[in-house]
């Protein structure tokens, strides 16, 4: 691969034009991304995402930033689990951000929203006590970029919680090969009416790095004390680590 290129799925396109196709893929499901994230996951995404606030240990008065926040079921969750929590939501996709904004404000909750890119944050250096990206990494073009990026606005002291599709354990490789490719891009059909958009999504979990790789490019963006907890048997990993 070029180093102009990069991974669409499992197409090689060039960098430019890999985050104009992931708009359009979020364009295209955004109205319907709730819905099949408890279908695609049997529900178990909440599972996820509330263990990964469970293992946050965050001080009262935090200041969050939920990168990637789509529809928001993080960044809700950080505000039910402690409304001191100052946090701060982005996503590049605007109408992921709009779907997760009706969320909140039929929530009753008014939490700030900015549309941009996670490979240049529009913030200060050393601001934020926590970062957390949830499923968005591997849609990333340069994820080194970001890292980068999430550790210039992290404090000292620190962390960055990333949750994110990972490496299956291996015995259990071929049934989840046969779900994913089967079954979700039929129920994007179904119920999405959008089955390319979904084939996508399940390609790039198998071009995303694995656990170790990614706690290797953690550690080479300076993130120390870098470790990971595996759920489901590898299908998802939380990685953890520290600006110190």
């Amino acid at each position: 691969m070029n180093p102009d290129e990069t991974k669409f799925g499992f197409q090689t396109v060039k960098q430019a034009e890999k985050a104009k196709r992931v708009g359009e893929v979020f364009d295209s499901v955004s109205s319907n991304y709730d819905l099949m994230n408890n279908l695609m996951s049997l529900g178990l995404h909440n599972v996820w995402k509330k263990t990964l606030i469970d293992t946050s240990s965050l001080k009262a008065k935090a200041k969050i930033l939920d990168i990637a926040a789509g529809t928001a079921d993080l960044t809700l969750a950080f505000a039910k689990a402690n409304k001191d929590y100052e946090i701060l939501q982005t996503d590049i996709n605007h109408s992921m951000l709009m779907e997760g904004q009706k969320k909140l404000i039929n929530s009753g909750v008014i939490i700030p929203a900015i549309t941009c890119d996670a490979e240049a944050l529009p913030f200060v250096d050393n601001y934020f006590d926590c970062v957390t990206i949830a499923f968005g990494l591997r849609n990333m073009t340069k994820k080194e970029n970001a890292l980068r990026e999430v550790y210039r606005v992290l404090s000292p002291g620190g962390k960055v919680l990333i949750l994110e599709f990972s490496h299956i354990y291996q015995p259990f490789q071929k049934l989840y090969d046969a779900f994913s490719f089967k079954f979700i891009p039929i129920l994007g059909k179904l119920f999405a009416k959008d089955e390319l958009s979904y084939r996508y999504l399940v390609e790039s979990i198998r071009v995303h790095p694995s656990q170790e790789k990614l706690k290797e490019m953690m550690e080479a963006e300076a993130f120390e004390k870098v470790s990971y907890t595996n759920m489901s048997a590898g299908i998802v990993a939380i990685h953890k680590g520290y600006k110190f």
